[in-house]
């Protein structure tokens, strides 16, 4: 003789099930072991490296002290399009996360239908009317539901480091684009100062052509020193209007509705403009004073090795391990029965006048399972197949690790670099400048010839913009060492 399930029967059923959700199939995580130095070999100080993603890294264009630069990144969290991509990702990824959390509670459907049949003949029509609500709830047994909200959530956090690291790259690339440009204007004054030395030559040599004392081909000379140094001019000019355009596209313009003059608020914007003296004076030679570039902000030597941890892009390939570990479970799950629990109850009737009467009502309970016993060797695919996902998603962010550590390394390195060529190409542009200045002084005297003035000339141009240049190029690497720090420090911390 068989009984039918009682209600309290399935709520024991229940209880029970829910006791055994604790059987989670997925793997423990731990986050993957790395190669932490104790220190970075290019500086020195740095304490050993510690997780501290989420620590405020704070404005830190800032440390370069530039208003115009501090509105400009104001604009682009807000309108670049790469950060308004990366936005909408992580807002997709939050919404998976609440889809998966709602497959933990039941699913409550209501139903309603209406229908007549009937025959030939004399055979009557019949009415039938049904209303019912029902609801059915899969316990997770063994751990594959949380499986799936644990690998949404890592997920999730992985989109979140993700919109993290298109703001930092953004404003990094800003800031490496308005250093840029404005090394470009300093570039442009000192090539129009010596342009108008070259001006001022120009009409020495030809003085001294008409006088009778020196060759045409000293005005040839001096013709075409002045004309490549208006082609150089006309270079940077060039190099500006694309670094403009660059800018203009991180803050999410058009080219056409973005300009930046070419002096920044400050006064002087760039140290002594560069300036020319007399040449029908008693040096009768350019001196020209090479624009100087802000100061990089120092870095100070205890700036802890911690903060290469906060990077982003590191952050986002170990919630993507998390992520791929938590799929492993999901996988393991199908080696398990699935099991359901139903209820419903409604009302029945063939008139709906009737419908709701208390002895038309209907109700049902039911527990369904599935196993499977036989697919080929599919399930252990799968699980071989999330495991390896899983290894993959280890060698990467390994692998990221240990290219943000080369990444720090490496600007340390040339911060230090350049900051000694600096020393050097100084000493060097005076230098040139003193043989221009005694090259010049001879020719008047009839000592050398315009060739020897020209390769001074050329020799004095090609320093000052090389001193020009490794000023640009330390402000790009402090820009790039910030990034690779994860943007920024505060001190203290």
């Amino acid at each position: 003789m068989t009984h039918p399930i009682q209600p309290r029967h399935l709520a024991l059923i229940a209880a029970v099930l829910a006791a055994l959700a604790g059987c989670a199939a997925a793997p423990p995580y731990q986050t993957p072991a790395t190669a932490s130095p104790a220190a970075f070999k290019e500086a020195q100080g740095w304490a050993p490296a510690a997780p501290a993603d989420l620590l405020d890294k704070g404005p830190w264009w800032t440390l370069f002290g530039d208003p115009v630069l501090d509105r400009l990144m104001e604009a682009v969290n807000v309108s670049n399009q790469n950060v308004a991509a990366a936005s909408a990702a992580y807002a997709q990824a939050r919404a998976l996360v609440a889809e998966q959390r709602a497959q933990w509670f039941p699913q409550v459907d209501l139903g309603a239908n209406a229908s007549r049949s009937g025959g030939g003949g004399a055979t009557r029509t019949a009415g039938q009317y049904r209303v019912n609500i029902g609801g059915s709830w899969e316990p997770d047994i063994w751990g594959r539901l949380g499986a799936a909200v644990s690998g949404a959530q890592a997920s999730a956090q992985a989109s979140q480091a993700d919109l993290a690291a298109a703001t930092l790259s953004a404003q990094g690339e800003l800031a490496a684009s308005y250093f840029a440009l404005r090394a470009a204007d300093a570039q442009a004054a000192l090539l129009d100062a010596t342009v108008a030395g070259y001006e001022k030559a120009l009409r020495i040599a030809d003085n001294r052509f008409k006088a009778g004392i020196a060759a045409r081909t000293d005005v040839l000379q001096a013709q075409t020193q002045l004309d490549n140094a208006r082609i150089d001019r006309l270079s940077v000019t060039r190099q500006r209007a694309q670094l403009e355009h660059a800018m203009a596209i991180l803050l999410g313009k058009a080219p056409a509705d973005f300009t930046l003059a070419a002096s920044a608020e400050r006064n002087p914007p760039y140290g002594t403009p560069p300036r020319t003296a007399d040449l029908n004076g008693p040096a009768a030679v350019p001196v020209i004073t090479v624009p100087r570039l802000p100061d990089v902000p120092v870095i100070p030597a205890g700036v802890p090795s911690e903060l290469l941890q906060r990077r982003p892009d590191i952050a986002a390939a170990e919630r993507r391990v998390a992520s791929a570990n938590a799929q492993v479970g999901v996988a393991r799950s199908a080696y398990f029965p699935s099991l359901t629990l139903s209820a419903s109850y409604g009302f029945g009737a063939s008139q709906v006048a009737g419908l709701f009467s208390a002895s038309n009502s209907l109700w049902s309970l039911g527990l369904a399972a599935a196993q499977t016993l036989f697919d080929g060797g599919a399930i252990k695919a799968r699980v071989a197949g999330a495991e390896a996902a899983r290894d993959e998603a280890v060698a990467r962010y390994r692998q990221t690790v240990l290219a943000a550590f080369g990444d720090v390394e490496d600007q340390l390195a040339a911060g230090r670099v350049l900051e000694q060529q600096q020393a050097l190409r100084q000493s060097a542009s005076q230098a040139a400048d003193l043989a221009e200045q005694q090259m010049v002084n001879r020719y008047r005297a009839g000592q050398v010839g315009y060739t020897d003035v020209v390769q001074a000339q050329a020799s004095a141009l090609s320093a000052r913009r090389a001193l020009l240049q490794v000023q640009s190029d330390r402000q790009a690497v402090a820009v790039a060492l910030i990034q690779s720090l994860g943007g920024g420090w505060h001190a203290g911390r």
